[in-house]
């Protein structure tokens, strides 16, 4: 059944596929997928959604001044324009009502929004973060440290919204289209929001990579570990680990997981994950992929399966390289963009590996992007 947002005609960022039924929209991820990785190996059906709305646990909204009074919103696509509204069609239920409380709570602090222009105001950007129990941890974004009457908005928040754990100032003064800064401080609880992915607990915070579908996501790991074919008994590498999904979803069926991940946080965070579910055969490294992965062939560790979850720029040569000199018997490559996975794929043919297998899953109904699984293994 298709929906309507009224920002839909003022060409918001969000979900530019949002006129085309669901189904055209599996049929023209899978012809793309097709065209880039079919000449590889074998495409599975994109696997849909039932109900392809509000599955989003993340929401990214900005703010600005409309006529004298603080409105938040999505950009307009390719703009810094604020479409003022805080119903969205993809966003979970919950973090559509917290962005109306915050919104509340922040005027009645007479806060002002942020104006890139003259570097006046106050309010650049609110994250939201919801867990499965409905749970959720709110992150302003303002350019400086200063945030006066915070008491007073986590107050009134907290009545407004008591499904918040937590409230969290984070500064960012750059003038780049990054969202978040690195500074933050806690105003209000533990500064994360615990979620159950898999079986697993996971503590997420606002600058966490988590995935924004948590269905589709199960979907996507529980496809990604059989691919993985483990036994009890394999050395697991989970290459740009985040705070470890994959691998402490994988450290169950292994006999140990080193996961790899460049932001130190995101790597603490990673080993406190593993440490609240048990599991003691999973370890983290903080450092960069490539580097740590030519590191590692060199030294001799020759893993039986690797996982690689780059970002949508895909992996590089080196860590492929890298990877083949490890001689896994299997890869699994999970990817955001099917455009640097064929290229990728490319690169790994000529170290030696082939595509066995692709499998899409969708993990963002009503835009352009579609999850996909790769299966490499040796040739022989």
């Amino acid at each position: 059944m298709s929906q309507s947002c009224p920002n839909q005609a003022l060409h918001c960022g969000g979900c530019p596929l949002l006129g085309v039924p669901y189904a055209e929209q599996l049929a023209q991820k899978q012809a793309r997928l097709q065209t880039l990785l079919g000449r590889f190996a074998p495409v599975a059906p994109v696997c849909g959604m039932a109900e392809p709305w509000h599955y989003r646990n993340k929401a990214i909204a900005s703010f600005a001044m409309r006529r004298g009074k603080l409105v938040c919103g999505l950009y307009a696509e390719g703009t810094h324009r604020v479409l003022p509204g805080c119903d969205c069609l993809l966003q979970q239920e919950v973090l559509n009502r917290t962005l109306e409380a915050v919104l509340t709570a922040a005027r009645a602090c007479r806060w002002t929004a942020y104006d890139e222009d003259r570097g006046t105001g106050l309010l650049r950007h609110v994250v939201l973060r919801a867990a499965q129990d409905g749970k959720v941890l709110v992150t302003l974004v303002t350019p400086g440290p200063e945030l006066p009457g915070s008491r007073n908005f986590c107050g009134a928040l907290r009545k407004a919204a008591p499904w918040v754990v937590s409230v969290v100032h984070n500064v960012n003064p750059t003038a780049t289209s990054a969202v978040l800064g690195n500074r933050e401080k806690v105003l209000y609880g533990p500064g994360s929001v615990l979620d159950t992915l898999c079986g697993l607990r996971f503590a997420i915070s606002s600058r966490s990579f988590y995935q924004v579908n948590h269905a589709q996501t199960e979907v996507l790991y529980s496809k990604a570990l059989a691919l993985a074919d483990l036994t009890g008994r394999e050395t697991v590498v989970d290459a740009y680990c985040g705070i470890g999904t994959i691998g402490l979803c994988a450290a169950p069926r292994a006999g140990r997981v080193i996961g790899v991940e460049r932001n130190p946080a995101a790597a603490r965070d990673a080993a406190a994950n593993a440490h609240r579910n048990g599991l003691q055969n999973a370890v983290f490294q903080c450092g960069d992929a490539t580097a740590w992965m030519k590191t590692a062939a060199r030294q001799g560790l020759r893993p039986d399966v690797v996982f690689l979850d780059p970002p949508r720029a895909g992996s590089t040569p080196e860590c492929i390289a890298a990877v083949a000199h490890m001689a896994p018997r299997r890869v699994v490559y999970v990817s955001c963009d099917p455009g640097t996975l064929a290229r990728d794929v490319t690169l790994f043919a000529k170290q030696g590996y082939k595509a066995e297998r692709f499998e899409p899953v969708d993990l963002f109904p009503h835009t352009d992007h579609v999850e996909t699984i790769g299966l490499l293994s040796v040739c022989h």
